[in-house]
C-alpha cells in the first residue's frame, strides 16, 4: 500500500511540531513563511521546485 502525503501538509505538520516544541520562535517561523511565499514569486521558484521534484523522485529508489 502507497499512502501519499501532499508535501506543503507534511511542511506545515513539522512546523507546528517546531512550534510546540519550542525549538523555534512563532516570530521565526512568520519570517520563514513568508520568506517561502516571496520566493515562490521570484525566477529561483522553478528551480526550487526542480530540486524538491528530484530528491522526492529519488526517495523510493533509496533502500536499506
Amino acid at each position: 500500500m502507497v499512502l501519499t502525503i501532499p508535501l506543503v501538509l507534511l511542511l506545515a505538520v513539522v512546523a507546528v511540531l517546531l512550534l510546540r516544541f519550542k525549538a523555534v520562535g512563532f516570530g521565526a517561523a512568520v519570517v520563514v513563511a513568508l520568506f517561502g511565499f516571496y520566493l515562490a514569486h521570484t525566477s529561483a521558484a522553478d528551480t526550487v521546485n526542480h530540486l524538491v521534484t528530484a530528491v522526492t523522485d529519488a526517495l523510493p529508489g533509496i533502500r536499506h
